[in-house]
């Protein structure tokens, strides 16, 4: 952990100075009162909620840790919206993830690990329990979609590609022990901090029948395509993909396609300067909201939502005095509106946006389901009667699953209730600082477990990176471990990010200088003894 590799010196300095009792006089460690990096793997969260279409039942995911392998582990969970039950639906050997309701709610589709090797697409029938695997892939299914009949399923995988080639090696002998081929690495993206170094190949649609068989490849070519969304007369899929020769210089630059599923035809329905995406269709197919923006070329532009025919053209910008950036949307069943999340104040906002440009927002509470650090995010799905499942996460719990029609949030979920309820947390004040040009900057202060009023405290400053990320007033191992060695955690959202006005959003380095504004390190005092004058108001 950061602390322990701080302290570490610190600690050794101080054993070398004290003799130590023999070890057989040394009393049994107990359970620590404040959290340590032990509690790491009895942490749970919830992630990807899935409500049913006619609201009653809420699949989610339900992340762990296993202490023996050092290894996360997920699993698939139910939730009766009516009475907060939950079992459990797929767990037990592999991972289980990404369930997806069938259009009547009689059928989930899944993937898993469970069987060995690589994920597989699976589909249990709800009534009788019985599942079935559909697919027999070399790599794991993304984006899983049903077709508005249900009786196919569309998903994204990754096809493989042999990569540039210099030449070719000599005939190995029978038995000879040779080092491995040589890598040739061409491509503008080569690696990425979650996944390492990117295998050869492009993300490409696929489609296979609900009950088995074989898959059939819908598009092709030397880019990625985005994931599928169906039409609701079923005999086309929409996405969004940068099909271009200089694809990978023009990341910014995606358009929303059209695949006709009985010619392959795929037509552009979009073509400005600057990225669309995240298509989905309207419930009576005249229309296809969206996702975008005009490229201005600067380092951050927020997307706004748009609307157009189901053929393309005329696009109408929705609620253009939403000054936020929008990153997910579902269609209301009735037509006549788009949920929208946005985050705002660190967290996710849900809001019912309507075709006229209104906003009424639904909660304010939706939070992402990672936990290292206080980032804010999430996701929701919506229900036919308009009921929206949503993950949450406040300062001292990690991610649960919470739902609302409109009124206050109904949580579902308690997965950290047993195991944190007994450790002694940092706590956390909220409070808003104001920069030397006026900004306001959202704050957050947590606090040691230990922390008096009108005590002095070592704080840490965590800046964000990007700096157009967004923090929150969410759970983090990494500042409660902080906390709990006596340090206080300040961090901040500098004017920037995408929970404040577009009007600020001009460049990377002006919000760094807001971020850093804020602390009050003295000149006359190193920082390694700087303390922050506790602000009073409280999370």
């Amino acid at each position: 952990m950061p602390n322990a590799r701080r302290l570490a010196p610190f600690a050794l300095l101080l054993a070398a100075t004290v003799l130590s009792p023999p070890a057989a006089a040394a009393p049994a460690e107990g359970p620590s009162p404040v959290f340590t990096g032990r509690d790491l793997f009895d942490l749970s969260a919830a992630s990807d909620p899935q409500i049913s279409p006619d609201g009653r039942t809420v699949a989610y995911v339900r992340r762990s840790a296993d202490i023996m392998t050092d290894k996360a582990r997920s699993s698939i969970w139910l939730i009766n919206v009516a009475t907060g039950e939950q079992r459990p639906l797929v767990a037990g050997t592999g991972d289980h993830f990404s369930p997806r309701w069938s259009p009547d709610g009689r059928r989930l589709a899944y993937a898993s690990t469970g069987e060995g090797g690589a994920p597989q697409l699976f589909v249990r029938w709800m009534d009788t329990g019985q599942s079935v695997r559909v697919t027999g892939l070399p790599d794991s299914p993304q984006g899983i979609a049903w077709s508005p009949d249900g009786r196919r399923i569309a998903y994204l995988m990754n096809v493989p590609d042999e990569g540039p080639k210099l030449g070719s090696a000599p005939d190995k002998p029978e038995g000879a022990q040779w080092a491995k081929p040589l890598e040739i690495l061409d491509k503008v993206t080569y690696r990425t901090d979650d996944a390492g170094y990117l295998k050869p190949g492009f993300d490409k649609i696929f489609m296979v029948d609900a009950n088995g068989g074989a898959p059939r490849q819908l598009t092709f070519g030397a880019y990625h395509d985005g994931a599928p969304e169906w039409t609701p007369d079923g005999r086309a899929i929409l996405f969004s993909a940068v099909r271009k020769p200089d694809w990978e210089m023009t990341v910014v630059d995606s358009e929303v396609y059209k695949l006709d599923l009985d010619t392959g035809n795929v037509t552009a329905l979009t073509s400005r300067n600057g990225p669309d995406a995240a298509p989905a269709a309207s419930p009576d197919g005249r229309s296809i909201a969206y996702l975008g923006f005009d490229d201005h070329m600067k380092g951050y532009e927020q997307a706004s939502l748009y609307v157009m025919s189901a053929n393309g053209g005329s696009p109408r910008l929705i609620a253009p005095n939403l000054d936020r950036g929008i990153n997910q949307i579902h269609w209301s069943a009735d037509g006549r509106a788009i949920y929208a999340g946005y985050e705002e104040g660190g967290s996710l906002t849900v809001s019912r946006i309507g075709l006229d440009g209104s906003v009424r927002p639904i909660t304010h509470e939706a939070a992402d389901a990672g936990y290292d650090r206080p980032y804010a995010g999430g996701a929701f799905t919506v229900a036919k009667n308009g009921t929206i499942a949503f993950t949450t996460s406040t300062f001292d719990r990690p991610a649960d699953v919470a739902i609302s029609s409109g009124g206050a949030k109904r949580q579902l979920t308690r997965l950290n209730d047993l195991n944190l309820g007994a450790k002694n947390l940092g706590t956390l004040r909220s409070f808003v600082a104001t920069a030397p040009d006026g900004a306001k900057v959202p704050s957050w202060l947590l606090l040691p477990p230990t922390y008096q009023e009108g005590q002095r405290v070592p704080t840490i400053l965590e800046i964000h990176g990007g700096p157009y990320a967004a923090y929150g007033p969410h759970f983090s191992t990494d500042y409660q471990q902080y906390a709990a060695a006596g340090y206080a955690v300040l961090y901040t959202n500098p004017a920037g990010p995408p929970v404040t006005a577009r009007a600020s959003r001009t460049g990377s380095r002006r919000p760094i200088r807001r971020a850093i504004s804020t602390t009050s390190w003295r000149p006359s005092m190193p920082r390694s003894q700087a303390a922050w004058p506790i602000p009073t108001t409280s999370s």
